[in-house]
């Protein structure tokens, strides 16, 4: 029976299916009150199965017949789906949009050049202008340990040992005057010095150090290179004073100034060389009396911000000759540095104590204060006088040059000859060392250092070290100064540090500089991504709808057309529990009966088809014997005569049938049409 059905399924291509009889025995639907939402799963391909007769085990399904069939919407839900779906793509459109926004207009540089911007009551700009940063001066002295010897003659060298630190707080302040409309701002530098003694460790300002007689050296370097008068009246005036080049004082005189007879002396009979009473190196180092600057806010160039524009209204210097060595313009004071960087920029940094704007370059890279930043240092020979960098030759004064490892900087210490150099004459030459010793040059100790955010200009931390010597010429002619003649002398050199930021700055800067960047572009790649996801899913879901009802519609036809044709309803509609095994069995016997009926029909519809066929086989025959004598032509059949049983003896072209029809008395008028159609032919057969 199986096989019946399957051909009658290729001859007719519909399938037979038991649904149509279940739905007419029970009004189209068994219903069931209570049937769970999680029963009702749709699945058409599993209930498609069901027309596969080989797979249906009424028996020994139990729970169901059915596993997932067509979940039928909730009451509304077709009506609210397409505003829900218009929602989610606008708010996916909504999304993509955001993260275009984020990634072409990049709000966090806005509001980080907004921050940046030096202007009046703005966060960076008070920064600036009062730093809560804690900034150090530390100092150390080169005590001359065997002044008595080497002024005896006994010895040949200076002994010299290092004392310190001793530590002041730097209150750095700039005192702004006027905002320019060229993008400028004028101001004040103020760097007043505090006494820290905590940080000395143990070291007073009281102690007691024999230290180079300023004064009195200065002096005759200068008088030496005079006439023979001038010469006279220094020796008689030092010998009158009884000044020695090396002199007992304390820490403190010595930085911060002594009183000398010899000083006042000077200050008598050169007013335009010496106009103060007293001499100290911190002191005169920190003296920023007269002096203004102007600085870029960042209106025209947001990099720019903090920078130094001109100083003392000049974008040079007036000591040295050349772009080279005078420009300070763009440079830094180390309150800020230049922003946005990029990696293998060089820098400026301009102090006065400097005497000139030294150029930094990149060194490594690392973590301070919490925040990225990047080490820059000096370069190699930045302290060379033309001996390897050629354009460093406009730091050689009157034309005399240096040793490499020393810049002459007397323009800027009121003529003193007085010469910089790196701690301990550190990557300075072999000549530096020739005339005293205690010296101990140390990278890790005695490099100048600068840890530097590049993108915001932020210093992270900050070691500014130099070495205060005099650089003495020809003395000899000069009283009590003759084995000093020639000679380099180191005094004192100083470290000018930050050690990291305050902890209120640090918060601040690792929200600005850490977290607020990796916002955005979190933000950004969250919205194209949840944008993408709210499109393309909407995208599919009204496309799988389209499919979906176009699916609905064709099987609605199919279900239409069965409907018509045969009454085989195929699709099923809800599950079959335990509960209705009774009332199954009672339908799959109905079933079976109908599947007997319809078996039925299928052999007969065959046997009138194999007879119609034999029919159009025998034309030639029939008009060949019209045409001749009209002789009976005998037709192969069996010798059982199953196959024409039902037919009997037409003559003249008149037929004639039994009682017995194929199918019935209907069959038998369709077959007498179809001959008269066929130009009315006659069959003639015989007994």
């Amino acid at each position: 029976m199986k096989d019946l059905v399957q051909i009658w399924n290729k001859v007719t291509n519909r399938r037979y299916s038991a649904d149509k009889e279940m739905k007419d025995l029970t009004n189209n639907r068994l219903k069931r009150i209570e049937i769970e939402k999680s029963n009702i799963e749709c699945d058409f391909s599993e209930c498609e199965g069901l027309n596969n007769f080989e797979d249906i085990d009424f028996n020994e399904k139990k729970d169901a017949i059915i596993n997932r069939l067509f979940e039928r919407r909730k009451q509304g839900q077709v009506a609210r789906q397409p505003k829900c779906l218009f929602i989610l793509l606008m708010l996916g459109f909504i999304a993509l949009s955001i993260g275009c926004f984020i990634l072409f207009v990049k709000p966090y540089n806005f509001l980080f050049n907004q921050k940046v911007l030096l202007q009046d009551g703005g966060e960076i700009f008070e920064m600036w202008r009062k730093p809560e940063v804690q900034l150090y001066t530390r100092v150390f002295l080169f005590n001359v340990a065997n002044s008595e010897e080497y002024l005896a003659g006994k010895d040949e060298k200076i002994k010299l040992q290092e004392v310190g630190p001793y530590v002041y707080r730097e209150a750095l302040e700039h005192k702004v005057q006027s905002f320019n409309s060229n993008g400028t701002l004028s101001a004040i530098p103020l760097h007043p010095l505090t006494w820290v003694e905590e940080m000395s460790e143990g070291h007073r300002e009281d102690d007691i150090v024999y230290m180079p007689h300023i004064a009195l050296l200065s002096i005759a370097n200068v008088v030496s290179q005079q006439n023979l008068f001038a010469r006279f009246g220094l020796n008689n005036l030092i010998t009158l004073t009884n000044s020695q080049p090396l002199t007992k004082m304390t820490a403190k005189e010595f930085m911060m100034g002594y009183k000398s007879e010899l000083m006042t002396l000077g200050n008598t009979f050169l007013p335009r060389w010496i106009y103060f009473d007293k001499l100290g190196l911190i002191d005169r180092m920190y003296d920023f009396d007269g002096d203004f600057e102007t600085a870029y806010t960042g209106e025209t160039d947001i990099r720019l911000s903090g920078l130094i524009d001109t100083y003392r209204g000049s974008t040079d210097l007036p000591q040295w000759e050349g772009k080279h060595c005078s420009n300070v313009q763009y440079a830094s004071d180390g309150t800020k540095f230049r922003g946005g960087v990029t990696k293998n920029e060089t820098l400026l940094f301009y102090r006065k104590s400097l005497c000139r704007a030294a150029p930094l370059i990149p060194s490594e890279e690392g973590v301070r204060s919490g925040i990225r930043g990047v080490k820059y240092v000096f370069p190699e020979h930045m302290l060379d006088n033309g001996k390897h960098n050629e354009e460093n030759k406009c730091f050689c004064r009157n034309g005399k040059c240096l040793p490499e490892g020393l810049i002459d900087v007397a323009d800027c210490y009121y003529g003193f000859p007085i010469a910089l150099s790196y701690p301990h004459f550190y990557k300075g030459d072999d000549v530096l060392f020739s005339k005293v010793e205690g010296l101990t040059p140390k990278q890790e100790e005695h490099e100048t250092s600068f840890w530097i955010q590049p993108e915001s200009g932020l210093p992270l931390e900050v070691s500014s070290k130099f070495q205060i010597n005099m650089a003495l010429g020809s003395i000899s002619s000069i009283t009590n100064t003759e084995r000093f003649s020639n000679m380099y002398l180191p005094m004192l050199w100083f470290d000018i540090r930050m050690y990291a930021l305050p902890p209120s700055l640090e918060q601040r800067f690792k929200l600005y500089l850490n977290i607020l960047p990796i916002v955005e572009q979190a933000a950004m790649y969250i919205m194209f991504i949840t944008g993408a996801v709210l499109v393309i899913t909407t995208i599919y879901i009204l496309s799988f709808n389209v499919m979906f009802k176009n699916f609905e519609k064709n099987k609605d036809a199919w279900l239409e057309k069965a409907k018509l044709n045969d009454g085989v309803y195929a699709p099923c509609e809800i599950p079959l529990s335990e509960s209705d095994s009774d009332e199954m069995i009672k339908l799959n016997i109905k079933l079976n009966d109908r599947l007997y009926e319809t078996v039925n029909s299928v052999k007969d519809k065959l046997t009138e088809m194999a007879h119609v066929k034999s029919l159009f086989d025998r034309k030639p025959s029939l008009k060949d014997s019209s045409q001749t004598s009209k002789a009976y032509e005998i037709i192969n059949q069996t010798d059982s005569g199953e196959d024409f049983k039902y037919l009997g003896v037409i003559e003249d072209g008149e037929l004639e049938g039994c009682d017995v029809s194929l199918g019935g008395s209907q069959r038998m008028r369709n077959l007498k049409d179809l001959d008269e159609r066929n130009n009315e032919l006659s069959l003639h057969i015989s007994d």
